[in-house]
């Protein structure tokens, strides 16, 4: 396992274990299926992944106290717990956030955390940050011993990442970068504020939540032609490995071959070549023709007062757009139900308060489902190839 020092001190493994996405006991839930989490941690163990992300609020609440049981049957000085503090519901005053952070030590069994954040310090959530005192509570608590790291998280613009950045003592900061959007979300400038400033950072969505795995059939094969044996997820976890001021690389896995396969990527880790950069640019020129919308299935938007899925929405239609498949999308949109399919939208926007890639997700549904009302009128009920492929 390729490894990074922290400031010269103790080494991280380049590839952390990110736990918003652990296996499901059902798409109905977010209970973990823990007989498969644990296999999948303990094969990251010991392979020399040493670095686990986690939030208060992943999994409903579930991923951390799943995360202090597995972690904890191992020796402390073994892992790196890194976990957030949400600046939204259920923190709302200043009580809640010891409360909650006092629960999060009993959740991991340990008396301090290696690196904590304040979960997407942004625009958004930046008011009540500031009103609640986050940052004084949190350095008081780094300087008692219970922090040895302190930094954020955010999905914003490179001007407010400077300006948060430059506003307190920070000692790193994770933001969500990957091939795609290090020209479309301005990631490299990001990279760029935050490097300028000393500020190591750690790497949230590098295949943007599942996305860079699913590209679309061009993609794949343009990568595929110039190295069979190198697998979508290892071309996105490799370029922003390649950057020499990112520190750890996360990777919200599901399932045991993830684990396998970008703990293979890591292990004797070479950075991309400019051949292959140039590959790869050719792959994402490809995909952008598609147009996808960019979800990473993160959950913020969830739960919809109106009971729309919206995560899985956008993953089907992003699947047809890769695809171009319209009995199969209207096969899994069916399955939906109709109480979770976008035409139950009310355009409420609370979705929008709390999506990291400001999505207009109302007008989007909008047209998601007049695009499937349609699809749905005009596709055969039997997936005659000739009938079903749409150009």
């Amino acid at each position: 396992m390729e490894l990074r020092k922290y400031k010269g001190q103790e080494p991280l493994s380049l590839l952390g274990f990110g736990a918003m996405r652990l296996p499901r006991l059902n798409d109905q839930t977010q209970e973990i299926d823990k007989e498969k989490a644990f296999e999948m941690i303990d094969y990251a163990m010991a392979h020399g992944v040493n670095y686990y992300d986690t939030s208060y609020v992943y999994h409903a609440g579930l991923s951390e106290p799943f995360l202090g049981e597995a972690l904890s049957r191992y020796p402390r000085e073994s892992y790196h717990i890194a976990t957030k503090l949400p600046p939204w519901p259920p923190v709302s005053t200043e009580d809640d956030i010891k409360r909650i952070f006092d629960e999060q030590l009993a959740r991991f069994k340990t008396d301090y955390f290696d690196f904590y954040l304040i979960h997407n310090y942004s625009s958004n959530t930046r008011k009540n940050i500031e009103k609640l005192h986050f940052y004084d509570f949190l350095r008081e608590k780094k300087e008692q011993g219970y922090i040895k790291r302190l930094g954020f998280s955010m999905h914003d613009t490179p001007e407010m990442l400077a300006e948060i950045a430059d506003k307190h003592e920070w000692d790193f900061a994770q933001i969500q970068l990957n091939y795609l959007d290090w020209d479309m979300q301005k990631a490299k400038e990001q990279y760029e504020v935050l490097t300028s400033r000393g500020l190591p950072v750690t790497v949230m969505e590098p295949i943007r939540g599942g996305g860079l795995v699913n590209l679309c059939p061009e993609s794949i094969k343009i990568l595929h032609d110039y190295n069979p044996d190198a697998s979508a997820a290892s071309w996105a976890l490799r370029f922003v490995a390649s950057l020499p001021n990112v520190l750890v690389v996360l990777s919200g896995m599901s399932t045991l071959d993830q684990v396998k396969d970008n703990i293979n990527t890591m292990t004797n880790f070479k950075p991309l070549s400019d051949e292959e950069r140039a590959v790869l640019e050719k792959a994402v020129a490809a995909y952008r023709k598609t147009g996808s919308i960019p979800c990473t299935s993160c959950g913020y938007c969830m739960p919809c007062p109106a009971g729309v899925d919206i995560p899985r929405t956008f993953a089907l239609y992003n699947a047809h757009c890769a695809k171009k498949s319209a009995w199969d999308f209207v096969q899994e949109y069916r399955a939906l139900g109709d109480e979770h399919q976008a035409h139950r939208c009310i355009r409420c926007g609370k979705c929008m308060m709390h999506c990291p890639q400001n999505i207009k997700i109302p007008d989007q549904m909008h047209s998601i489902a007049e695009f499937a009302a349609e699809m749905m009128r005009t596709t055969p009920d039997r997936p005659f190839a000739d009938a079903v492929k749409i150009k």
